[in-house]
């Protein structure tokens, strides 16, 4: 099958342009999948925190898992997985640990409210008050997928640098990028939150997670209350990106 370079869907069971993955099963994708443009999803995957508690259907669910499964890695090693929690005790726990962390980052976020504009404190306003509900309600979504990765692993090779290191995350969190894409072509909500990264021993012990793994970010997943996903705002690319040399304008 030929991949024409003018489609670009977002489409679990497509062709893969040619290439075969030994771990990617044609019976374990239903037939019945959502497509959705990559452009469109992209530009509208929206972190979503008002979530209903119905039950995400299982071909949903796996939908969702293979996506960040096909993610690539570095040497393709996939040092991470996912723990896909449910139990609703073990969300009451994590609700617990997230919900101070959330209040203590969030009253430092609305500090910086008194130097924005009107207009841009109204707005983040809301992304707090949104951000208070994830928290009060955190146990609530049907499903928190917690992410984890293996640092033996990695090739970290900015690990010995003057400065925080960052290359492991590469392969780890274009994983949890396709969950996020996935879930949009699947009408899910959804966000990511890293503030229980504070909390990482209890988690571990909470959802037994062996001592040589880490954790790197939650993502919370439920159907939308209400619109949910929709357009985002970002930096031009006249801002972000630079021609041949850093500050170079790219137009």
């Amino acid at each position: 099958m030929r991949c024409a370079r003018s489609a670009h869907r977002v489409s679990p069971a497509g062709s893969h342009c040619g290439r075969t993955r030994e771990n990617v099963s044609k019976e374990s994708v239903s037939k019945e999948m959502t497509s959705i443009d990559l452009y469109e999803a992209m530009s509208t995957l929206r972190a979503v925190r008002r979530q209903r508690p119905d039950p995400i259907p299982d071909d949903v669910l796996e939908r969702v898992l293979e996506a960040a499964i096909w993610a690539p890695s570095g040497g393709n090693l996939q040092p991470w997985r996912v723990v896909v929690v449910k139990d609703p005790a073990k969300k009451q726990g994590l609700r617990d640990l997230y919900q101070p962390e959330w209040q203590t980052f969030s009253k430092g976020y609305a500090e910086r409210l008194n130097h924005m504009s009107a207009d841009e404190a109204a707005k983040q306003s809301r992304v707090i008050a949104a951000g208070d509900t994830l928290a009060e309600n955190f146990d609530q979504s049907p499903v928190l997928l917690v992410f984890c990765f293996h640092p033996g692993l990695m090739a970290i090779t900015d690990l010995k640098l003057d400065r925080p290191s960052v290359v492991g995350g590469g392969s780890v969190f274009p994983a949890v990028q396709n969950a996020l894409l996935a879930c949009r072509a699947e009408g899910l909500g959804c966000t990511i939150t890293t503030l229980l990264c504070h909390r990482e021993a209890e988690v571990k012990e909470l959802l037994e997670i062996p001592a040589a793994w880490g954790t790197c970010a939650v993502v919370p997943i439920g159907y939308p209350v209400s619109g949910g996903h929709g357009p985002i705002k970002r930096r031009r690319v006249s801002e972000m990106a630079y021609l041949d040399e850093f500050g170079a304008s790219y137009e």
